[in-house]
């Protein structure tokens, strides 16, 4: 057989693209926390949370010229009136007499209020309540880190990481929950050296770390470079969930990444006996596993398999892929059946060139003078080629 080159290779990205599909923002649902709050967003509570904190708290003392006012506000927020909300909160915060307790009072009492209905509005109140810093340091800080949270739902990856900065080092906390928000925003922001010590410091502190930030934690890794403490963290995670199909598939895309493709390819070969193979990227990626390492019989079963579930399409990828399997698997007939059907979809004349080698090695000369001509008019990078074809048996 005439030599043709193999273009089929192992989607690499895959790996990544298949962690960012199972990674959550990974934050605490601190949303929803304030927004059920039984004291009505007013932490009477004598227990510090930050009892480490820099940060002296002030007076909290509601003027008496005030307090039906505020009192007003309370009710309205136990009420679920958010619009009675947010004009009562506007009116103390617009008010002279009013200090800096009332005001951030009012301004967080609005905040919770509106959160989860319109977090735009949410911020700004929010951002109000922290700036006046007239608050306990419970809820100066539960807005501020709750803020950090909202900024980084928001894509804005450096504010967010300011404010948990700022909060973690005014605090002193050691909660997991703010430094994974701290690594999410490094890993956002591409500083994945920073965003791993970030993450690792939650995980080590946490007895239970939720498998979305070990998920982070190995998109991190590989993008530092370090498929292979991805691929450790991934090991880790089917060991304790074995049937969770997510996991095996990032436990292949680990292995790709470092690449192990003989790893990923049992497991995916497992997922496909199972019937656990469901998308078009599973059976792409083990198919160009085995055809890279020139397993072409197998390739070809994997490829076969997936168009008669449906699950693959005769796309370009795919019957370009089937052409290669079957020609160097010395199965010419249907090399040729193959390539035809991809040479029509193939962004350039190289698959019809292909083509025209295959049906010139057959000997069906009149064929292959016309597949180079239809590469020649797609356009190939070696026009020489198709002429020789063109040449032959004149």
């Amino acid at each position: 057989m005439s030599p043709m080159p193999r273009t089929m290779t192992a989607n690499k990205n895959f790996a990544k693209a298949l962690l960012m599909a199972f990674i959550l923002l990974a934050v605490v649902p601190a949303a929803t926390q304030a927004r059920d709050r039984k004291d009505n967003g007013s932490e009477q509570s004598t227990e510090q949370k930050y009892p480490q904190a820099t940060r002296k708290p002030p007076e909290q003392k509601v003027d008496s010229d005030l307090q039906a006012k505020i009192e007003k506000l309370f009710k309205a927020y136990q009420n679920k009136d958010a619009a009675t909300v947010v004009q009562l909160a506007d009116e103390v915060i617009s008010n002279q007499k009013a200090g800096a307790y009332e005001h951030a009072l009012a301004a967080r009492i609005a905040g919770v209020t509106l959160l989860n209905n319109d977090n735009d509005k949410a911020k700004a109140y929010l951002e109000q309540a922290v700036a006046f810093d007239g608050l306990s340091n419970n809820e100066h800080y539960e807005s501020m880190n709750l803020l950090s949270q909202m900024d980084l739902i928001d894509k804005q990856y450096d504010k967010s990481l300011a404010l948990i900065d700022r909060f973690l080092a005014e605090t002193k906390a050691q909660d997991p929950d703010s430094f994974v928000i701290k690594g999410n925003d490094l890993y956002r922001l591409k500083r994945y050296p920073e965003a791993i010590a970030a993450l690792k410091t939650a995980i080590d502190a946490s007895p239970e770390p939720k498998p979305e930030w070990l998920n982070l934690l190995m998109a991190a890794y590989f993008d530092a470079g370090q498929p292979q403490e991805a691929t450790k963290i991934a090991e880790e995670l089917i060991a304790k969930h074995p049937d969770d199909k997510a996991l095996q598939l990032n436990l292949a895309a680990s292995y790709m990444q470092a690449g192990q493709d003989d790893k990923a390819a049992a497991l995916l070969e497992k997922l496909r006996t199972s019937g656990g193979l469901t998308q078009p990227e599973d059976y792409r990626n083990l198919y160009a596993m085995y055809l890279n390492h020139d397993k072409n019989k197998e390739g070809i079963a994997v490829i076969q398999e997936g168009l008669q579930k449906g699950v693959l399409k005769e796309d370009f990828e795919t019957m370009n892929s089937l052409a290669q399997a079957y020609w160097f698997s010395g199965q010419s007939d249907q090399a040729i059946a193959a390539y035809r059907k991809a040479a029509p979809l193939a962004p350039d004349g190289e698959t019809y060139l292909n083509l025209a080698r295959a049906l010139l090695n057959e000997g069906q000369m009149a064929a292959a003078r016309q597949a180079a001509q239809q590469a020649l008019d797609k356009g190939v990078h070696n026009p020489g080629d198709a002429k020789k074809i063109l040449a032959t048996g004149k």
